[in-house]
């Protein structure tokens, strides 16, 4: 998950003119009502700590109870969907066959920690009302460079020829069949053991790119990609072939089970291809993270896409409003649903534009998306943020917006 990936490219502001419109001047302009059923989602996060544990090694019945406050804030405030992270780096929150124990749990990666988190989060979270979204990441394998500190079990120990170092980390190569495989049976374990509402995959593929460092797959290129026009095709082959064997393994191992991918809010600016978004973003999904997100919605290989639009309404190089407008027209006549990712995390902090220290700046997100009936609803990012809500921009969407529970939409 990307926290602020455009800031840093220097992007310029533009001026926020535009007042907040309420529930009733919504109505009055001629906007539909807001739907009975909308996804209200929060992601939980837990690479890093960032979210959950608050650190790692305490007790059982800390890190417990600190989940269930998690999951009690979010049924408090009307959300209805947690996007709770159970493999944030190769690793695992519940016991798995093929994967250690996360480190953020213990501090040591394959320490158990004396209880099954995803299970708990799953059983806890129905008894809310809410629906439990377990979220992976396919190939980050750790934020650092050395096999050495990965258990001793590790797969990536095991397969060391799976391995690419880039960027001061370590991913599985995308390249490798045998890689896709794998990832896809860690991640399908969880589905077949536990009634998860849905499979989310986040908004790392191929990764982001660094300046001056090239992502090795050459000796996968040289044996897979010979059916290709060049390497960026075979490799959003890659990732197309991860999506939709993922898609078939959720429906095998739980029917009904919902699939949904939060990726990067750019798929490709106008000036690259005229299909894309009026934009100038630094980052490209289809160019730059092999992921052609676009395709995936308009062929209903998932089953919901949140993109994650983490910029103001008026942002010179990726305006909120002609975001939501560009996806609203790629979701339009598809069975895909459309959520909107929203960067609470931005509100009132430090270092970002005037628009997001103003507290009305995310409920005119929501404002502005229910003028499009292809949006169903908003995802948080992230539950800390939730929690704190330093300048009460979630306390104004809740009560601008959610004055009333809703179901998540099916």
């Amino acid at each position: 998950m990307r926290m602020g990936e455009l800031s840093r490219r220097a992007f310029t502001l533009a001026a926020l003119s535009s007042l907040a419109m309420g529930p009733s001047a919504a109505a009055a302009a001629g906007q539909r009502p807001r739907a009975a059923a909308e996804m209200r989602g929060v992601w939980l996060a837990t690479v890093s700590n960032r979210d959950w544990p608050s650190r790692p090694g305490l007790t059982a019945a800390a890190q417990r109870a600190e989940l269930i406050a998690h999951l009690d804030r979010a049924a408090r405030d009307r959300l209805n969907t947690v996007i709770f992270q159970v493999r944030p780096t190769a690793d695992a929150l519940w016991p798995s066959p093929y994967e250690p124990w996360s480190e953020y749990l213990t501090g040591t990666q394959g320490r158990s920690p004396g209880w099954d988190p995803l299970g708990t989060a799953v059983r806890e979270a129905h008894r809310r009302g809410l629906e439990l979204h377990a979220w992976f990441n396919p190939y980050r394998i750790a934020n650092h460079t050395d096999l050495s500190r990965l258990a001793a079990s590790h797969p990536a120990r095991r397969h060391p020829d799976w391995v690419v170092p880039y960027g001061g980390k370590l991913y599985y190569n995308p390249g490798l069949p045998e890689v896709r495989a794998f990832v896809q049976k860690a991640m399908l374990d969880a589905v077949a053991r536990y009634p998860v509402d849905a499979v989310h995959l986040d908004d790392y593929f191929y990764p982001y790119p660094v300046a001056g460092q090239t992502f090795d797959d050459d000796d996968a290129y040289d044996r897979y990609g010979g059916d290709f026009a060049d390497r960026a095709a075979w490799r959003r082959d890659n990732i197309n072939r991860l999506v939709k064997e993922m898609a078939a393994g959720i429906r095998k191992a739980r029917p009904g089970t919902r699939f949904g991918i939060s990726p990067f809010g750019v798929w490709r600016n106008a000036s690259t291809d005229p299909r894309g978004s009026d934009t100038r973003a630094g980052v490209q999904t289809y160019d730059d993270l092999c992921a052609d997100t676009r395709t995936w919605v308009r062929s209903h290989w998932i089953d919901y896409i949140v993109p994650q639009l983490y910029w103001n309404i008026g942002f010179a190089a990726a305006d909120y409003a002609k975001l939501v407008d560009w996806w609203a027209a790629v979701a339009k006549g598809t069975k895909t649903h459309l959520y909107i990712g929203e960067a609470l995390y931005k509100a009132g902090a430090a270092g970002q534009p005037s628009a997001w220290q103003d507290p009305v700046e995310l409920s005119r997100h929501l404002t502005l998306a229910a003028g499009y009936p292809q949006v169903r609803g908003h995802v948080f990012f992230a539950a800390a943020d939730v929690a704190a809500d330093p300048i009460g921009a979630m306390s104004r969407v809740i009560t601008d917006h959610y004055g009333r529970s809703a179901k998540p939409p099916r």
